[in-house]
């Protein structure tokens, strides 16, 4: 009889708590929904909102980190060896981004304003000064004999003045200047003939200025759009490609996200500095300063080429000049210098441009791009944007100094630009993340509790004793 009632306790208690593990499913979700309900309505672009402050003054400090690679045999390149280079650097400046001029647009669904980035040398985080000297390619040198190479009489006339200049393809530049611009020789002997700037720098007239003008979606009437560039500098689409969808701009600028990241969608991005837009896939979970976070990084088929990703067609600057996978040509929006990016030391490029340098060793922890997200509002954790800028050398006949020059793909220097979330910052999301994470798990908490209490109460029931017999009825068992 005890056993019998033990079991029909059993069976009752286990449904109770089945029904109570269904209710809970459901006020979870229910929880999940208002939480996110409430993200959405708080991380939009509003002056007065938390979200509007970080996206205009973004407190966690930024690092512009650049490599150089030093050239050791220029001689024997010259006569058709393959460049043998040297890594130098990094040459580490503090980068200061905030948002200038923000003007609010259409009712408040949009924001303008331009985002000026100036940059100051931090010599305890260098290897080495901006006095530093580096033998590297000569890249306005290399810009016009691309530009006058079909240009039989002109070619040969810049190529005596070149010669009588010591002006070749490859020189030598202090860290400094090749950074932030010099006055070219050469440019400056043909801006008597020509108009043209006669200085040159990597990030010439990049330090203290804008990247253009921006106008950004403010999320109020869907959170997909938050901090989504809708127009940069007035213009919707691109011009430099041949195709729409290559000329579209799409997503942030990368430095901002919209909330309620899922691990299955494209993050997308416009850069500048590779005049294009770009998307980045899930990897893999991390913590940083103890906030969980979503890894985001450019998978291969972002810069592969047009066998493996035909939409990519769109981005040969002709039809005869598409490059190989893992690289972009952007000389159509860098007044025809031959410029070509990739990610550093050729990380998911064609095996090909390693092996044309000696020098090259990618290394995926060092040279990828990577985006570490917290997925419920979407702020950037830790982030490292890197890039490689590439010259494109070739055989051009009318100059004599590269008639017996390989055709390569020639690395210049990389940068690693980066960010990790500061430690207040850290603090103040870790609050936000474990609220939510308690609301969430209540109803999960009540069925734990829902739980002990129901295998308690079946030990008890399972385990308490039955009635004593009284004397009177062990008395005739005794006498018998």
């Amino acid at each position: 009889m005890r056993l019998k009632s033990c079991c029909v306790y059993s069976v009752g208690v286990v449904c109770i708590l089945l029904l109570i593990g269904g209710i809970a499913m459901v006020l979870s979700q229910v929880f999940q929904k208002l939480i996110n309900n409430r993200v959405k309505q708080e991380i939009v672009l509003v002056n007065g909102t938390e979200a509007f402050s970080v996206w205009q003054n973004p407190p966690p400090p930024v690092y512009m980190q650049f490599y150089l690679f030093n050239l050791t045999n220029p001689a024997e390149v010259l006569d058709g060896a393959k460049p043998s280079v040297v890594q130098i650097g990094p040459y580490t400046y503090r980068e200061y981004r905030s948002m200038e001029e923000v003007k609010v647009l259409e009712n408040g669904t949009k924001v303008a304003a331009i985002n000026p980035k100036t940059y100051v040398f931090v010599p305890n985080m260098s290897r080495g000064s901006e006095d530093d000297l580096v033998r590297t390619a000569n890249i306005p040198a290399v810009t016009v004999m691309e530009k006058f190479q079909d240009h039989s009489v002109i070619g040969r006339l810049i190529a005596d003045l070149m010669r009588s200049m010591s002006v070749g393809v490859f020189g030598t530049f202090r860290v400094g200047d090749l950074l932030w611009g010099y006055e070219d020789p050469l440019l400056k002997a043909l801006k008597l003939l020509v108009p043209l700037d006669d200085h040159f720098g990597l990030f010439y007239k990049r330090n203290g200025t804008s990247g253009g003008d921006y106008e950004f979606l403010t999320g109020t009437q869907n959170y997909l759009d938050f901090a989504r560039i809708d127009k940069w500098n007035g213009q919707s689409s691109l011009n430099w490609w041949s195709t729409d969808d290559c000329n579209m701009i799409n997503g942030t600028d990368g430095a901002s996200f919209h909330p309620i990241i899922t691990k299955t969608e494209k993050l997308y991005m416009f850069s500048t500095d590779l005049c294009r837009s770009l998307y980045a896939v899930y990897e893999s979970d991390v913590s940083v300063q103890g906030v969980p976070g979503f890894r985001f990084v450019p998978p291969s088929e972002v810069f592969a080429n047009i066998t493996i990703n035909p939409d990519n067609a769109g981005f040969c600057v002709t039809n005869d000049t598409c490059v190989g996978s893992g690289l972009l040509n952007i000389s159509v929006c860098k007044e025809g210098a031959p410029i070509i990016m990739s990610s550093p030391h050729f990380y998911q490029a064609d095996d090909k441009y390693v092996q044309d340098v000696y020098g090259m060793n990618p290394r995926k922890e060092e040279h990828e791009t990577a985006i570490d997200i917290n997925p419920l509002t979407g702020l950037l954790l830790r982030a490292a944007k890197r890039l490689q800028v590439n010259v494109f050398l070739e055989q051009m006949s009318v100059f004599s100094q590269t008639e017996k020059i390989r055709t390569l793909v020639y690395p210049v220097m990389y940068i690693n630009e980066s960010v990790v979330i500061d430690e207040e910052s850290a603090e103040k999301l870790q609050v936000v993340v474990t609220e939510a994470n308690v609301v969430i798990n209540i109803p999960f908490i009540v069925i734990g509790l829902g739980i002990l209490l129901g295998v308690a109460f079946i030990v008890l029931i399972c385990h308490q004793k039955g009635p004593q017999s009284t004397a009177a009825e062990r008395q005739p068992l005794l006498a018998s």
